[in-house]
């Protein structure tokens, strides 16, 4: 587990990403406008020693991948969030399938999220209840702005996307994870328009809606949805790497959230891999709120408050037992690859602390 000031914090990462942007899966120039669009952001927010270059960017692969999560104990866990884009990419951008064989490989690690689009109708319908039988996914990752033939998006407040929730509901997937933030190329920016949560949430409260990127650059009205609906979670993926090069601005963002939301609606993610743990839960962990916005809006980025962001909140979405992983970890696989079973055991510093 990271530690921060002495103290253990276990670190779920609740939006990762298996993806395949090979020029050899691209069909439509549509999926290279949308790797160059992820690339844009990698660069804009990451360190400079820290960036990629544009080939091990397109496809890095499951061995990277597990390094980069895991190797430094910067996260413990990872949530698998798919992102079909089949319109663009042969075999698709990053799908459950793709991601399964490593949640497969390591299912302790990784929690395996699949998805629907109520476009694809009954046979759409038939696809959520093979995920569900096959892999047994608890949640699901909607792209609202995906193309899909003529259609370049959805809403989730339609009647066809309520058919979905309700089965949803009806199967036991409870978590439904929603892309609500900024467009990537070519993608259209008013399909991600959060409004459609509003609806959706409240008509189905037994769900949780996980919106990802708090909606930004929509976050005003992302916060007056989530402040109606106890059941609405923001996802700081897109959020996150503002601690980075923008800390004023990352600021203002954790300060609208905690005091709209609170403490324990608030969801820490990566966006892996986009930008990569392995240096950005240092930023959040040592990021701080200004005076002026401590001042105005009353609520800290405290130590309490990082154990809920960074893990405990989405465990409990996911009934994640926090402690019983942290005994499980001291001796799987992972922490015999990367040699960290007296980290877990004795909560020693790694170099996630360096």
């Amino acid at each position: 587990m990271y530690q921060h000031n002495g103290e253990e914090i276990f670190v779920i990462d609740g939006h990762v990403h298996l993806w395949d942007a090979t020029e050899e899966n691209i069909k439509h120039e549509g999926g290279e406008e949308f790797i160059q669009c992820f690339y844009d952001y990698h660069t804009t927010f990451t360190p400079e020693e820290r960036q990629w270059d544009m080939d091990e960017y397109r496809e890095y692969g499951a061995d990277r991948m597990v390094e980069d999560l895991f190797g430094n104990a910067a996260a413990d866990m990872g949530i698998f969030q798919p992102t079909y884009l089949t319109d663009f990419y042969t075999e698709g951008f990053n799908t459950t399938e793709q991601n399964a064989e490593l949640a497969t490989e390591y299912p302790e690690r990784f929690v395996l999220n699949g998805t629907f689009d109520p476009r694809d109708g009954e046979e759409g319908l038939e696809y959520l209840e093979e995920l569900h039988e096959n892999y047994d996914i608890p949640g699901v990752k909607l792209y609202t702005a995906e193309w899909r033939g003529d259609s370049k998006g959805w809403r989730l407040d339609d009647e066809e996307s309520f058919e979905f929730l309700e089965t949803c509901q009806e199967l036991g997937i409870e978590n439904i994870h929603a892309h609500k933030g900024p467009t990537i190329r070519p993608l259209n920016r008013d399909a991600f328009d959060v409004a459609d949560i509003d609806d959706a949430a409240s008509s189905f409260p037994e769900l949780n809606f996980i919106v990802e990127h708090v909606g930004l650059p929509r976050l005003d009205d992302f916060c007056w949805i989530a402040a109606q609906e106890n059941n609405v979670y923001g996802g700081l993926a897109v959020a996150a790497p503002f601690a980075q090069n923008r800390p004023g601005k990352f600021s203002e963002i954790m300060s609208e959230l905690l005091w709209w939301l609170g403490e324990d609606r608030v969801i820490f993610g990566s966006d892996y891999a986009i930008w990569n743990p392995d240096w950005l839960v240092e930023e959040v962990m040592e990021a701080e709120l200004t005076q002026e916005h401590r001042a105005e809006y009353g609520v800290e980025w405290d130590l309490e408050t990082k154990k809920k962001v960074m893990g405990e909140n989405i465990a409990a979405l996911y009934d994640i037992d926090i402690e019983k992983k942290r005994r499980a970890f001291r001796d799987d696989e992972i922490s015999q690859q990367f040699d960290l079973g007296d980290h877990y055991a004795s909560g020693e510093p790694t170099a996630a602390d360096d």
